[in-house]
């Protein structure tokens, strides 16, 4: 084990006295302030900490979180989860933990197989970021002895805790903006039942059109992915209607950014013809030239709430499981056009 640096050690290879020492590193009057940028350099050299900081880091416990993440939300564009983890991991170093990320591969949910990181013990806690299959979560809840939180995802059927973004509210936000922006033909892009963030953002849109007293058509809700929800489809979904509108609702920037594309492509400018706008204010580098106006997901405080939480339970804290909604906020680019 490494010998604690003391202020003494310091004093010596300085030439100066303890007080001195004392003095520079808590700030007090007394020391020249190159005297105390030298000893200062040479503290952190050492790797001294002080006392209050050394008894608070005494007193945190240091946990091993677990982070589960379905394979198909980590390929080719779908980088937002990658983003969404490496917060989660910042906020257990902050707190004094360890995170370890595994992915779950098809097979894997398919066959029942469960994470190594479960199998092993290795872990704590268990952080589940998105949605997995309602059968692999019924499996891994069965065999789990740890306490669990979901993010980004919320499984009714399970009683534990869940941190979400404000999918409801962002989707009402999205909408009744491009209302106030002149538009009334209105679509919504997003295979609606795939996933519970996709449908109440869908039900965000549903409520602001009912407000505004416009009319849904169901030929403006356009599916984009397939069943398993892992993948966006460009080419089999998300096919442009007959009749378009002046404006699409996309349920998730990249979504948006495919579907300029696609409009692209079919001879549609973006916002000059129509305007489009997204949600999460995450979309990959060179996907799309164009700003979208989109909603911004607060992955820092998520991923925060989600590890307090967790580290809570693990202390042994009592309360039962609980729902907490993340605000995010709107953030307006280029992708929208005033209409009359």
């Amino acid at each position: 084990m490494a010998k604690s640096v003391k202020l003494a050690d310091i004093a010596k290879e300085m030439g100066v006295s303890v007080v001195t020492v004392s003095k520079a590193l808590s700030g007090q009057k007394g020391v020249s302030e190159q005297m105390r940028e030298k000893i200062i350099k040479l503290a952190d050299k050492l790797g001294y900490v002080q006392p209050s900081v050394a008894k608070k880091r005494a007193q945190i416990t240091s946990y091993n979180i677990g982070v589960l993440i379905r394979e198909g939300y980590l390929g080719g564009y779908s980088s937002f989860y990658w983003q969404m983890y490496q917060q989660v991991a910042r906020s257990c170093v902050d707190r004094g933990s360890f995170s370890m990320l595994e992915v779950v591969t098809s097979v894997m949910e398919k066959d029942s197989i469960l994470p190594m990181i479960v199998s092993e013990s290795k872990i704590d806690g268990l952080i589940v970021i998105g949605a997995l299959s309602d059968a692999y979560i019924t499996f891994l809840q069965r065999q789990l002895n740890i306490p669990l939180v979901f993010m980004d995802f919320m499984d009714k059927k399970q009683a534990t805790d869940v941190v979400i973004s404000d999918s409801y509210y962002g989707g009402y936000y999205m909408t009744d903006y491009l209302i106030r922006m002149g538009h009334k033909n209105i679509a919504y892009v997003g295979t609606v039942g795939n996933t519970g963030s996709i449908t109440d953002r869908y039900l965000g849109y549903m409520k602001a059109l009912l407000e505004h007293g416009i009319p849904l058509k169901k030929e403006w809700i356009i599916d984009d992915r397939d069943d398993s929800g892992e993948y966006i489809d460009e080419e089999n979904k998300m096919i442009l209607p007959k009749e378009m509108p002046t404006a699409f609702f996309c349920n998730c920037d990249l979504t948006a950014g495919m579907l300029i594309k696609k409009l692209h492509k079919a001879g549609y400018a973006v916002p000059e013809d129509i305007s489009v706008v997204g949600y999460d204010d995450f979309i990959y580098p060179g996907l799309c030239d164009i700003g979208i106006t989109t909603y911004a997901v607060d992955i820092d405080e998520m991923s925060s709430v989600c590890v307090d939480n967790l580290i809570k339970k693990m202390s042994g804290q009592k309360g039962g499981a609980a729902v907490s909604v993340i605000e995010g906020k709107m953030v307006i680019r280029e992708s929208v056009r005033k209409i009359k």
